[in-house]
């Protein structure tokens, strides 16, 4: 027998299928929405549907936009792309106010255990994008086995057409310590130290 009467557990088993959401939470926010006025609720449902119709990927980057191409696309210079794993990875680097270059979203990462190849990510996508005067490349992507094992696959493509590639640097955050640094971070920041 099922604790749930139909809707509730039909509206929980949704919630349940997003990124980090189990089943307590997934039963909080459809209690939340079961509290909501009506209006509130159809407000709630407009809005994914709207996000959901209006929403689409760049045509040039892959970024999320309202338009073919988005406005970082149209108004920005087009002679550093910097490369990363997906949409909400250039909301990380626009956060910081400080790149003021395009970007490339891979839309995943080489990952053979999950049977994903280098066909099934835009890479082509990027090489098209380098005979329109870059002059640098930035692999953003995670320091993990598969962002490393893409940047360097990507790299490899690159370098022979003469375009700069660079690395984000990896290394202890500020104000971590020493002593609670795992083993991979403080060899990474030790090969990739700098002269002051």
């Amino acid at each position: 027998m099922d604790v749930f009467i139909e809707p509730i557990g039909k509206l929980i088993n949704q919630f349940s299928k997003l990124p980090g959401v189990g089943k307590k939470t997934a039963q909080r926010y459809a209690y939340k929405i079961i509290s909501m006025s009506e209006a509130e609720a159809r407000e709630f449902a407009a809005c994914i549907v709207n996000c959901k119709q209006r929403v689409k990927y760049c045509k040039i980057c892959g970024n999320f936009t309202e338009n073919d191409v988005c406005d970082i696309c149209r108004s920005r210079d087009k002679s550093t792309i910097c490369v990363v794993k997906e949409p909400k990875d250039v909301i990380a680097m626009e956060k910081l106010h400080e790149y003021k270059g395009v970007y490339h979203v891979l839309h995943g990462v080489i990952s053979p255990m999950d049977g994903v190849g280098p066909n099934d990510i835009r890479i082509k996508e990027l090489l098209a994008r380098l005979d329109d005067g870059v002059k640098e490349v930035i692999m953003a992507t995670n320091p993990d086995v598969e962002g490393e094992a893409t940047a360097m696959y990507i790299a490899r493509l690159i370098k022979p057409l003469g375009v700069n590639v660079t690395r984000l640097a990896h290394g202890i955050p500020v104000g971590g310590e020493l002593e609670y640094t795992d083993e991979v971070t403080l060899s990474r920041a030790l090969i990739e130290r700098k002269q002051i």
